[in-house]
């Protein structure tokens, strides 16, 4: 059976060019970047290369770009190690409460260690910005927002928050993780404003296992290590880099299309078609913004369980998911925070998209939605 691959939020397929560079890497570049000999020195090209890369396309300096295992260790390091070198015990941190669990359980952490974390619930659809400055303070170290909810696809007003920060005075740090936005929307730290942003490799045709964080180089002195070891990295991130990964991180930002009308004309297309075809049955409900991020389509049927239709999809070949793939199936408190009645919740599958993906992979997953709709049970 073909297999129709709808689920990109949580992991995109890794690009033939990507799995070339890796094998040449760990075939023929295969010494340790921090070694004085010729082989080191070849693999230290390859890691300022990459470097190189990743601060182009965000607009930064190749010395605010730090390498880390992926998203979640990115934005442990930006919350925490962020947080604790502004700030310290009954200092505010302030989030949304719609961040990903990376950030959202590394302010839990912060909140043990006595620091005031502040939850920000989305009104009328989004983080209002009325909202942060009603909660910024004079001590507040840490402000971490998402650029794009990985489970609606809802872009969150990052830039305004910085423009905030900037004519309050503030002294916070500004954090943004860019997971889902980076490649597919114009992310620049110059628009956005922020200190610090994060990126994952895997969710742009890389391997999983490699991600990036860019620190401000005005903001690395308050900084702090996470993780201890030798001085790879300023010590920021110490521990030997990975290079296969990094390298193919670099080839995937490489191949990425030009210009954002191109990153976005294709998947915004089969976004389009999908809420058209959807819209034919009366039972479906999109949770997605029409403002949101092209490649996330939330939608809901109000009367079938999300893991009874993912279920059924899957057995047609097609791969969605019920929510965000670090929730393993449990009930989404995200999208209870942006207002969605239980039985909307019960009900939601994520439909994400890529540029692998065809009109005819759309067709055939409304085709087997309406299937869906006149087959399973229902429980309203």
């Amino acid at each position: 059976m073909d297999v129709i691959y709808l689920d990109n939020a949580a992991t995109t397929r890794v690009s033939e060019g990507c799995a070339r560079v890796a094998v040449r890497v760990m075939t023929e570049v295969w010494g340790n970047p921090s070694s004085r000999h010729r082989m080191g020195m070849d693999a230290e090209d390859v890691l300022r290369d990459a470097r190189k890369t990743v601060a182009s396309e965000l607009g930064a300096r190749e010395d605010e770009i730090f390498f880390t295992s992926g998203g979640t260790e990115a934005n442990n390091l930006a919350v925490l190690g962020g947080a604790r070198g502004r700030g310290r015990a009954g200092w505010r941190v302030i989030i949304s409460s719609v961040e990903h669990p990376s950030v959202d359980q590394a302010a839990a952490q912060l909140e043990a260690e006595g620091f005031e974390v502040v939850r920000i619930a989305p009104r009328d659809g989004n983080i209002q910005i009325d909202d942060v400055a009603a909660v910024l303070t004079d001590n507040t170290a840490l402000v971490s927002m998402m650029l794009v909810n990985n489970e609606i696809g809802t872009i969150l007003p990052v830039a305004q928050v910085a423009r905030l920060l900037r004519r309050k005075k503030s002294r916070a740090l500004l954090h943004c993780d860019a997971v889902q936005g980076f490649g597919r929307l114009p992310v620049s730290v110059t628009a956005l404003g922020c200190d610090m942003l994060t990126l994952s490799g895997h969710k742009i045709h890389a391997p999983k296992g490699v991600g990036a964080l860019y620190c401000r180089k005005e903001a690395q002195r308050s900084l702090r290590a996470i993780l201890y070891g030798g001085s790879q990295q300023e010590k920021y991130r110490p521990g030997t880099e990975p290079l296969p990964n990094i390298a193919a991180l670099d080839q995937a930002i490489r191949e990425l299309p030009r210009t954002p009308a191109q990153r976005t004309e294709k998947i915004a297309a089969l976004n389009t078609l999908a809420r058209q075809e959807l819209a034919k049955r009366s039972e479906i409900i999109i949770n997605s913004p029409e403002d949101g991020a092209p490649h996330i389509l939330s939608i809901a049927t109000g009367c079938i369980k999300s893991e009874t239709l993912l279920n059924f999809l899957s057995s047609k070949g097609i791969c969605v998911s019920s929510g965000s793939a670090c929730s393993k199936g449990k009930k989404s408190r995200v999208l209870s925070q942006f207002g969605l009645p239980d039985h909307i919740v019960d009900s939601t599958l994520r439909i994400s998209f890529s540029d692998d993906n065809t009109p005819e992979d759309v067709l055939a997953l409304c085709a087997a939605l309406s299937e869906a709709l006149g087959t399973l049970a229902r429980f309203r």
